[in-house]
């Protein structure tokens, strides 16, 4: 594959300050690979640093930008062994170091040194030797790039569910508040295995879609405010077995606590802006023996099973990709996701434009 002497790449700047510009061709170091992104996909998370200009774990500008892609390999380090030039692969935007305190638990989403990637919207990327190492993955044939790029989030919501203690043989009742990509993920991966899921939202459009992934109620919240009273309408007043929150707002927070059951789980999986805070009633927390939890990223064993998820072609993931524009469309998608005109979006930098 021919390669040039530069690229062109997003760079975040700060606050909504996304730039496209030529940066160097990157060289792979020792077990480091390069890849050339064929595909990239947004995603709310990019849309939350994009607007906010920052990242409390993943990154600090100036910075390269985007985090889901899949692509082939262009570029090999030296003692690269597994690999070959041409190679579809898929590679997670993050490894744990295997050696820290958690690490040595299993508990590598808390690892003390993750190592990020970014840098996805862009003609090529290089890949860490650690990711190389631990969560660069082979695309199963068949699979297409686009949904090969879907790999990182639904890793994601497979280790938020794990962690949130579903069990599909005692029927759960599961309510979901966002209709973003990852909420409309969480339904349709739960809605899978057999739960019985209240989908939240904001957005007619996005509601039916949840409804077509699975969901068995879908509600408005500009409709109808008072959430915890629909859902223990729905439950024999009891409220919700298991509630996940997608919003990463501070006040929806609390309001997920207010949906559970005694004895229920509750997933604060969106990550709110830095240094906010929230009030909880300790007396219904301590005598409804609430579980609150805290859920970020994924692992490798995630990543692999959701490939693997992938492959099988069981959900109709494809339905969140809801617009397709070259790389120097980029600002302008970041524009319409905050619009809420588009769920997910589908950049092709292979499509030569000047920025």
């Amino acid at each position: 594959m021919e390669r040039q002497v530069n690229v062109l790449a997003a760079v975040l700047h700060g606050q909504t300050d996304l730039r496209l510009e030529i940066v160097p061709d990157p060289t792979p170091g020792p077990g480091e690979v390069v890849i050339q992104v064929d595909v990239a996909t947004t995603c709310g998370t990019d849309l939350k640093v994009w607007r906010r200009g920052g990242h409390a774990k993943m990154l600090k500008p100036p910075t390269l930008f985007g985090h889901e892609a899949a692509g082939q390999i262009v570029a090999l380090g030296a003692g690269v062994q597994g690999w070959g030039i041409g190679d579809r692969v898929v590679a997670n935007n993050s490894a744990p170091c295997m050696s820290c305190f958690f690490c040595q638990r299993h508990e590598y989403s808390l690892c003390t040194d993750l190592t990020f990637n970014n840098g996805t919207f862009a003609e090529y990327q290089r890949i860490p030797a650690a990711i190389v190492a631990h969560n660069l993955l082979p695309i199963p044939e068949g699979l297409s790039a686009q949904e090969a790029a879907l790999t990182e989030p639904l890793a994601c919501v497979l280790h938020g569910i794990a962690r949130s203690g579903f069990n599909p043989d005692q029927g759960s009742r599961i309510v979901v508040l966002g209709d973003g990509a990852i909420g409309l993920m969480f339904v349709a991966v739960l809605a899978q295995r057999g739960a019985d899921v209240i989908l939240f939202g904001g957005s007619d459009q996005r509601l039916h879609l949840g409804q077509q992934l699975g969901a068995s109620e879908i509600y408005n919240h500009h409709h109808t405010p008072n959430l915890p009273e629909i859902t223990r309408q729905l439950t024999a007043g009891m409220g919700a077995d298991i509630v996940i929150e997608a919003t990463g707002v501070p006040s929806v927070w609390e309001t997920a606590i207010a949906c559970a059951r005694p004895g229920a789980t509750v997933n604060l999986f969106g990550g709110c802006p830095r240094d906010t805070t929230i009030t909880v009633n300790t007396d219904r927390l301590h005598y409804h023996e609430l579980t609150l939890k805290g859920v970020f990223h994924n692992t490798p064993q995630f990543v692999r099973e959701s490939l693997a998820l992938l492959a099988n072609q069981v959900l109709p993931l494809g339905s969140l990709l809801t617009d397709t524009q070259p790389l120097s469309n980029l600002d302008q998608v970041f524009v319409d996701m905050r619009d809420r005109k588009i769920i997910k979006a589908v950049i092709t930098p292979q499509q030569k434009a000047i920025p």
